[in-house]
């Protein structure tokens, strides 16, 4: 997928967002995968990078315990804490990064002028191994199923930074 970003300076960091439903398993890993690669490209002051869901069912509680062992295992942390996104983070966030299409469409629900619908895009758009497009809900499966979201998002995340080194100005 071809995408056109803006400048990214020192002074005008890139925030880009990842969401998901509840904002404990899918997009914290994401948001976690995201800051390690960038922190491991000497890149952290290029970015803000944070997570949210569609839904307030987890507001306040860390990632869910299934996606922390997953990522530790991998060496990566996971800071955030659960929250949702709101409407006017669609104005905030440069990039909005939707999980599956369930949450696309929240999102792009909650976008009803359309001004930003060059925002979102769906999390997999940058995975070089798309599939079916979506990033699996890994909430109600075993532990396979979050070591599977975790290798789609690590992909995802390394062919998404790719595409923004491109637009940094330092």
């Amino acid at each position: 997928m071809s995408s056109s970003f803006r400048k990214i300076t020192i002074e005008d960091p890139f925030k880009i967002c990842f969401v998901c439903l509840g904002n404990i398993c899918r997009s914290p890993t994401a948001e976690g995968i995201f800051i390690h690669k960038v922190k491991k490209a000497g890149l952290e002051l290029f970015f803000y990078i944070d997570s949210a869901g569609t839904a307030a069912y987890h507001v306040g509680e860390p990632a869910n315990s299934k996606s922390q062992a997953t990522a530790n295992k991998h060496g990566v942390h996971l800071p955030s804490t659960a929250q949702r996104f709101e409407y006017r983070d669609l104005e905030e966030f440069d990039l909005v990064l939707a999980m599956d299409s369930e949450n696309y469409h929240n999102l792009s629900n909650l976008d009803r002028k359309g001004l930003y619908t060059e925002k979102i895009k769906m999390m997999r758009d940058f995975d070089p191994q798309k599939g079916d497009g979506q990033v699996p809900d890994p909430y109600y499966g075993g532990i396979q199923g979050f070591e599977n979201v975790f290798h789609i998002l690590d992909r995802s995340c390394e062919a998404l930074l790719d595409q923004l080194k491109d637009y940094i100005q330092k």
